[in-house]
């Protein structure tokens, strides 16, 4: 299983926001230059939006991200007094889930990373490469949602196995089942794969 170092779920909130549409390597910088330049989560709430445009924009489209991970921020201020997410912790699952997506810009998938790898609450989340590698070895229909794969995988897999097939799936993705040219020669699971374009 890979691993996954355990974050506050506030840390791993906003780094999760950094990494849409971008790889590790960018996410992890920007996520960097942001603690970098504010000593603290509040600091980056009340700063201006260029200057935390301008220490996340290696994460790519830091127009979007700034703006949205300020607006985070200061959406749980007003709720909650501060930028302490342990209440969280006291919630019923379903409850989490709703709390989190009902964050302007927080979708299933970071809700349930953040459920998952730092609430230690069962959520299976789906990202593009979970999503791609689930249709193509028949773990669900393809017509099934991106959102509804959420659920549809969660129904599948134990509990306390969430993490490790999560982490699996996505390292399948990257390195053999990619989106154009997969290599289904050396894919472990090859011979269970429905996918009908499979490389020879």
């Amino acid at each position: 299983m890979p691993d996954w170092e355990k974050r506050d779920a506030l840390d791993e909130l906003i780094l999760t926001v950094l990494s849409q549409n971008t790889n590790d390597r960018n996410r992890d910088l920007a996520y960097q230059g942001l603690r970098a330049k504010f000593n603290t989560w509040e600091h980056v709430r009340d700063a201006t939006p260029e200057s935390v445009i301008d220490a996340i924009r290696i994460a790519g489209l830091a127009n979007q991200k700034g703006p949205r991970i300020q607006a985070i921020l200061q959406t749980i201020t007003e709720q909650q007094g501060d930028l302490d997410l342990s209440f969280l912790s006291q919630m019923q699952p379903g409850d989490m889930h709703a709390w989190l997506t009902a964050l302007k810009g927080v979708g299933p998938k970071t809700a349930s990373i953040v459920m998952l790898f730092s609430l230690e609450t069962p959520a299976f989340p789906v990202d593009t490469h979970v999503y791609r590698v689930s249709g193509r070895i028949g773990l669900r229909d393809q017509a099934t949602s991106v959102e509804a794969a959420h659920e549809t995988l969660a129904s599948l897999f134990p509990q306390d196995s969430y993490g490790e097939v999560h982490l699996n799936l996505i390292r399948l993705g990257r390195q053999i089942c990619h989106a154009r040219k997969p290599s289904c020669p050396t894919c472990p699971v090859a011979d269970l794969c429905l996918y009908p374009q499979k490389t020879a």
